[in-house]
Protein backbone atom coordinates (compact mmCIF):
# COMPACT_ATOMS: atom_id res chain seq x y z
CA UNK A 1 0.00 0.00 0.00
CA UNK A 2 0.96 3.51 -0.86
CA UNK A 3 -0.16 6.49 1.08
CA UNK A 4 -1.78 8.14 -1.98
CA UNK A 5 -4.04 4.74 -1.40
CA UNK A 6 -5.79 6.26 1.16
CA UNK A 7 -8.92 8.68 1.13
CA UNK A 8 -10.86 10.24 4.40
CA UNK A 9 -13.12 8.18 5.99
CA UNK A 10 -10.40 5.34 5.37
CA UNK A 11 -9.37 3.23 9.46
CA UNK A 12 -5.80 3.74 9.84
CA UNK A 13 -3.30 2.99 12.78
CA UNK A 14 -0.21 4.89 13.80
CA UNK A 15 2.97 4.82 16.34
CA UNK A 16 2.65 7.64 19.50
CA UNK A 17 4.88 7.77 22.34
CA UNK A 18 1.76 5.55 23.96
CA UNK A 19 1.94 2.69 22.35
CA UNK A 20 -0.15 2.14 18.67
CA UNK A 21 -3.36 4.58 17.91
CA UNK A 22 -6.19 4.24 15.79
CA UNK A 23 -8.68 6.40 14.08
CA UNK A 24 -9.81 7.73 10.89
CA UNK A 25 -8.52 10.26 7.96
CA UNK A 26 -9.80 13.33 7.81
CA UNK A 27 -7.96 15.21 4.96
CA UNK A 28 -5.07 14.74 2.23
CA UNK A 29 -3.27 17.55 2.19
CA UNK A 30 -0.64 17.66 -0.84
CA UNK A 31 0.54 20.95 -0.55
CA UNK A 32 2.53 22.20 3.13
CA UNK A 33 0.49 23.62 5.77
CA UNK A 34 0.54 24.83 9.53
CA UNK A 35 -1.04 22.42 12.36
CA UNK A 36 -1.04 22.82 15.56
CA UNK A 37 1.35 25.48 15.38
CA UNK A 38 4.08 23.33 13.43
CA UNK A 39 4.74 23.55 9.83
CA UNK A 40 4.45 20.64 7.55
CA UNK A 41 5.83 19.82 4.21
CA UNK A 42 3.19 17.68 1.74
CA UNK A 43 3.49 17.17 -1.92
CA UNK A 44 1.54 15.40 -4.50
CA UNK A 45 4.36 12.57 -4.07
CA UNK A 46 4.69 12.72 -0.64
CA UNK A 47 1.21 13.67 0.94
CA UNK A 48 0.16 14.64 4.53
CA UNK A 49 -3.08 13.39 6.38
CA UNK A 50 -5.03 15.14 9.18
CA UNK A 51 -6.36 11.87 11.18
CA UNK A 52 -8.39 11.51 14.48
CA UNK A 53 -8.00 9.33 17.17
CA UNK A 54 -10.83 6.91 17.75
CA UNK A 55 -9.73 6.91 21.49
CA UNK A 56 -9.27 10.37 22.26
CA UNK A 57 -10.68 12.32 19.52
CA UNK A 58 -7.82 14.20 18.81
CA UNK A 59 -6.70 15.14 15.41
CA UNK A 60 -3.17 14.87 14.19
CA UNK A 61 -1.17 15.10 10.90
CA UNK A 62 0.76 12.24 10.24
CA UNK A 63 2.64 11.80 6.78
CA UNK A 64 1.24 9.18 5.02
CA UNK A 65 4.45 6.74 5.32
CA UNK A 66 3.38 7.05 8.91
CA UNK A 67 -0.10 5.06 8.48
CA UNK A 68 -1.11 1.79 7.96
CA UNK A 69 -4.54 1.01 6.58
CA UNK A 70 -6.59 -0.97 9.04
CA UNK A 71 -10.06 -3.00 7.93
CA UNK A 72 -13.45 -0.97 8.10
CA UNK A 73 -15.15 -1.55 10.69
Amino acid sequence: MTSDDLAPGDRVSWNTPQGRTRGTVDEKRVRDFEFADQHFTASADEPAYLVTSERSGSQAAHKGSALRRLKPR
